[in-house]
């Protein structure tokens, strides 16, 4: 009897545990199998950043190791509680106890996860585009130079020059001009240098290539800075729209067709256009420029975004433009918006460049020497040489006959 009764204790407890190990399996299987294994990755994780989708790291970012206080004190010891998945964890997403002996706003943030964004758009659609708008309009201007050849002086010329800008006026220009140039080369080898620069010179010789990058960069900014003011200042009068504009511009500006001079004051339509762009460009990519130069002490996007926000036009758009940013999220966007910028006005002043000099036969003296030929003159910019010559006639008969 009593043999039977140890038997019969001995098979209820082997079904109980069976029972309870069942209901263990059920457990483990309705868990989130990362958090059984401690926030580890799966495939399917793996797979889905591989297609390029979405993936919720929630399962990472609130597993750091961090829920107890042991393992805070701990964490950075040589013999710490928190392993070193947690502590790379924790430094990852921001919850990390760092210490540090200055108090400036990135000091504490070794790792910033949420600026992965950033790194894959800058590096991917950002180059690629901006790429595609570059050398879209070198394939512009090569068709039009094929098509329609250099707009040369139609009229027979005179031999007479008209001063067409003075000497400030070439000097605000080509400080303007010349420090943009700079940049604009500085700030692409930046961009594209590892790429192209390591093959040829080494990791050490693009090392150095891009440190005299960065200080020409960021010292000739000033210049262009400078110069944007002068130009603005010798030329925002002469750059009001006005009806003559209209009829320029309706002509295709005499571009297309020769023997065709529409006519224009001291700047046309098309001048115009390039000067209101220069300028609003301009400043645009000083404002980003000075907030690189200045790290962190002048946020720029979160205040513009909200106000965008107010408006209501990003949301009837689609986007959810983000109101409240970290001071590292402000300079990645300051560092976004200051290359996009960069490339339309790169690509502006391409169209510019190519006008004013092989383009169009008498352009580039203006800026040269200041002087022009009257019929170039005649033919481009009819009604200013028409107020040059009348004020000549009124200066001649108001000085005394000698």
């Amino acid at each position: 009897m009593f043999r039977l009764l140890i038997a019969f204790l001995f098979a209820v407890g082997l079904t109980q545990s069976a029972i309870a190990q069942s209901s263990d399996n059920e457990v483990v299987t309705q868990t989130d199998e990362r958090t059984s294994t401690g926030g580890a990755t799966t495939l399917e994780d793996i797979l889905a950043r591989q297609r390029g989708e979405k993936v919720d790291d929630s399962y990472r970012s609130e597993n750091t190791g961090q829920g107890n206080v042991e393992g805070l004190m701990g964490q950075f010891g040589a013999r710490g509680v928190a392993s070193d998945s947690d502590v790379y964890r924790a430094l990852r997403y921001g919850s990390a106890d760092v210490t540090v002996s200055s108090r400036g706003p990135a000091d504490s943030v070794l790792i910033q996860d949420g600026g992965m964004w950033w790194l894959s758009f800058r590096t991917g659609p950002l180059r690629d585009y901006g790429t595609y708008i570059l050398g879209g309009m070198l394939v512009v201007l090569l068709l039009f130079f094929l098509i329609r050849g250099k707009i040369r002086i139609d009229g027979e010329k005179t031999g007479r020059t008209v001063t067409r800008f003075n000497g400030f006026e070439r000097f605000g220009h080509w400080l303007f001009a010349g420090s943009f140039l700079v940049l604009g080369v500085t700030g692409l080898l930046t961009l594209y240098g590892r790429d192209f620069l390591i093959p040829i010179f080494g990791k050490e010789g693009f090392a150095m290539v891009a440190q005299g990058c960065k200080w020409l960069h960021n010292n000739l900014a000033w210049a262009f800075m400078l110069g944007l003011v002068i130009v603005t200042v010798n030329w925002i009068a002469h750059n009001i729209p006005n009806r003559t504009d209209l009829k320029w511009l309706a002509a295709g500006g005499g571009l297309f067709t020769k023997n065709s001079h529409p006519p224009a004051k001291k700047f046309n339509a098309g001048q115009k256009i390039i000067f209101w762009l220069c300028i609003l460009l301009g400043v645009s990519i000083s404002l980003s420029g000075l907030s690189l130069l200045f790290p962190f002490e002048m946020p720029l996007f979160a205040k513009t975004f909200s106000i965008a926000n107010s408006t209501g036009l990003p949301q009837m758009l689609g986007l959810s433009l983000p109101a409240q940013m970290s001071p590292q999220e402000e300079m990645q966007y300051a560092q976004l918006w200051h290359v996009i910028v960069a490339y339309a006005f790169i690509a502006i002043i391409l169209a510019h460049i190519y006008l004013g000099s092989v383009g169009m036969e008498g352009a580039f003296d203006a800026m040269g020497t200041g002087e022009v030929e009257e019929q170039w003159a005649r033919e481009h910019h009819s009604l200013w040489l028409e107020e040059v010559q009348e004020k000549e006639a009124s200066k001649a008969s108001a000085s005394p006959a000698e």
